[in-house]
């Protein structure tokens, strides 16, 4: 039943209902009657609001995370545009996974297709309201952003060193917490990272026998790198995210080959 329909059998209901009181206890029931009118269009009338209010309550529960999202799959190319292409399939995809779930869950299923662009401007407006760490702040130089990761994790209480330049095995930084070994590919670019890291790093793990792997930018990732990385275990990382990386130690101290 959509939402028009239960409103309209809501007026009806509570017509009759009302009526029938009205006819048995005189004034006092009518007036009641019109008050429970007046409250279901006011209740009906005030639907948009609280559609509005549950999308932008949903988002900030996840405003961080994508806030980084956005800074990763946006880059700007060698003709300066501002490619997004990574970025609005984040957005649609959060929006598809986590938004409209709540929205079946409170009644706001008739809402979904008709307001599709007001979620999106709403997701938009709670990413791009988080302040995150200033970018300038990183290393322009490959090797000096290694370090840069390197010393992100040690902040984050693990005991990181960057690799050796030759016969690293595709690991440009092993740190180690908690008895968990991490291997991580650092990766400085102005594009997003395909998915050659991520075999490199995957292939790192073993040779270092590590629980966990990553690829770490500060650019976003192709889908065929993301969807890799589902499949080997890696983790696809900005580095804001390090300061929250927490150990996660593999029984077989092997990740999925």
């Amino acid at each position: 039943m959509s939402a028009r329909s239960k409103t309209v059998t809501h007026l009806f209901w509570t017509f009759v209902v009302g009526g029938a009181a009205a006819l048995a206890y005189g004034r006092p029931a009518l007036i009641a009657t019109g008050l429970g009118i007046a409250a279901v269009l006011l209740y009906r009338l005030d639907r948009p609001r609280r559609f509005r209010a549950l999308v932008r309550r949903t988002a900030r529960r996840h405003a961080r995370i994508l806030a980084l999202r956005r800074r990763q799959e946006r880059f700007v190319d060698a003709y300066g545009n501002t490619v997004e292409d990574g970025w609005l399939r984040e957005r649609e995809y959060f929006i598809e996974r986590t938004i409209l779930p709540r929205l079946e869950q409170f009644g706001f299923s008739d809402y979904i297709d008709p307001r599709w662009d007001q979620m999106i401007a709403i997701v938009e407006a709670v990413a791009v309201s988080v302040q995150l760490p200033d970018e300038t702040e990183m290393p322009e130089d490959g090797v000096a952003y290694e370090r840069f990761c390197a010393g992100l994790l040690t902040q984050a209480g693990w005991h990181a060193r960057p690799t050796q330049a030759s016969g690293d095995q595709g690991a440009d930084v092993i740190a180690e917490a908690a008895g968990t070994r991490l291997v991580v590919q650092c990766k400085r670019y102005g594009k997003p990272v395909g998915n050659a890291a991520v075999q490199e790093v995957a292939a790192a793990a073993r040779h270092w026998s590590a629980d966990m792997a990553a690829v770490v930018s500060n650019a976003g990732f192709t889908p065929a790198a993301r969807k890799l990385a589902a499949t080997t275990g890696v983790q696809l990382l900005h580095h804001d995210d390090l300061a929250g990386l927490r150990p996660m130690q593999s029984a077989s101290r092997r990740l999925p080959a």
